[in-house]
């Protein structure tokens, strides 16, 4: 009866420790399986950029996001591997969208582009005609402007002609008519600005423009008869038609 009496222990013991090890083996082989959770990838429409998330409900609620199920669920080593794997593709998808957005900016902006790699320009300007400070006669003469510049404009740079701040003509040559000129001190400059609208040049010369007197005193003494014919009565302005009709006629 002792030996039976010591042996119904043991058998009891080996039971418990035979049915926690089939618990615990279970235990993990179920772990995996009830930790385990879809893939899915998020897709942005508008930009293109890929995210893949076990939580689709943060994105089904967001305009533009297209959520596909991917198939594939954590938990184990091959999904494990296959996540790693999507996360790597969906950072080099990441680096390729940028590289192409950028290229897509660089190729949609292209004068941008110019602007920023082209060095400044050092023009060399100058003023031919007038070649100094000089009068000119009021109503006949006309000024003539001609400039000197080195290099040649670039593509988005611009030169203008200016007559007291008022401008008068783009490029390298102008013409000003007196007669639109009070008389008295005038400046005329010239600017060059660059793409930026930033002035990079400028050069300027004083001129005077004078009355004529023996025009301006004719036209005075025919605006004085043309009054003074005006004035007569009719009889004495069919007159002088008449003397002048004789006059021609001989």
């Amino acid at each position: 009866m002792m030996p039976t009496f010591k042996m119904k222990p043991l058998m009891n013991n080996r039971a418990v420790a035979l049915l926690a090890g089939l618990m615990i083996g279970s235990a993990s082989l179920y772990a995996p399986l009830a930790n385990a959770a879809s893939i899915y990838k998020v897709i942005d429409e508008q930009t293109g950029q890929v995210t893949f998330t076990d939580r689709p409900q943060n994105y089904e609620q967001q305009a533009g996001k297209q959520v596909i199920d991917t198939n594939v669920s954590t938990g184990n080593e091959s999904n494990r591997s296959t996540t790693n794997q999507s996360t790597a593709n969906q950072s080099t998808n990441n680096s390729s969208s940028q590289s192409n957005t950028s290229q897509t900016s660089s190729r949609s902006n292209p004068v941008n582009s110019a602007m920023t790699a082209r060095a400044p320009i050092n023009y060399q300007l100058a003023m031919i005609e007038p070649s100094e400070e000089r009068a000119y006669q009021r109503p006949g003469q006309i000024i003539t402007v001609n400039l000197q510049l080195s290099p040649a404009l670039q593509t988005g740079d611009s030169i203008s002609i200016y007559v007291d701040d008022q401008l008068i003509s783009q490029g390298i040559t102008a013409s000003i008519a007196t007669v639109n000129l009070n008389p008295g001190e005038h400046t005329i400059q010239a600017i060059i600005q660059n793409s930026t609208g930033q002035v990079v040049n400028r050069i300027s010369r004083t001129v005077y423009v004078i009355q004529n007197t023996a025009i301006l005193q004719n036209k005075k003494r025919v605006a004085q008869q043309l009054q003074a014919y005006q004035n007569l009565p009719w009889h004495q302005k069919l007159r002088l038609k008449m003397r002048r009709d004789s006059t021609a006629s001989k």
